[in-house]
């Protein structure tokens, strides 16, 4: 007997009666759900809220999901958290075409690429800790001239100490 997968959604009664509709809501927690910058929060659940819905063939599902991340402030490197929340509406189809509609299977839907998809691009490509973030603490990275017992310049780089821009 194979297990069920959570997000396998049976759809038979919606078929047979187009233009019926079902109330979808459900909390699951999917792994490998990250990005190169942020990531969903492990062991965090991914909350779905859709209506599935029979148009004469195809079904379709509307709604929202929606999940916690963390991730790294692109600017000063924190660690930064938020809430992905993201409006769906797909279409399942025996005849799927690619990248633009998901399988319908006989008589289910399997909603799990769904809500993968939804969550992965719903992830802030470049996230900030907030929108006055400075960046690194400017006390660790010295601007003005070396100390005295500071490291001697590179003999190859002193002639760029010679440069006069006219200030």
């Amino acid at each position: 007997m194979t297990a069920v997968r959570p997000l396998r959604v049976g759809v038979s009664e919606l078929l047979a009666h187009p233009g019926t509709r079902r109330a979808f809501d459900d909390q699951v927690e999917l792994a490998d759900l990250a990005i190169s910058t942020a990531a969903v929060t492990p062991g965090t659940s991914i909350d779905i809220h859709l209506v599935v819905e029979s148009i004469g063939g195809p079904v379709t599902a509307t709604g929202t999901v929606g999940a916690s991340w963390t991730g790294a402030c692109r600017r000063c490197l924190e660690t930064v958290s938020g809430e992905a929340q993201v409006s769906v509406r797909e279409i399942f189809e025996a005849h799927p075409t690619e990248g633009e509609t998901y399988p319908l299977t006989g008589d289910h839907i399997d909603l799990e690429p769904m809500v993968r998809d939804a969550v992965l691009l719903s992830l802030p490509l470049a996230p900030l800790c907030g929108p006055d973030c400075q960046g690194p603490a400017p006390e660790a990275f010295p601007t003005g001239p070396p100390a005295d017992d500071a490291v001697p310049i590179d003999p190859r780089w002193a002639a760029l100490g010679d440069l006069d821009f006219g200030n």
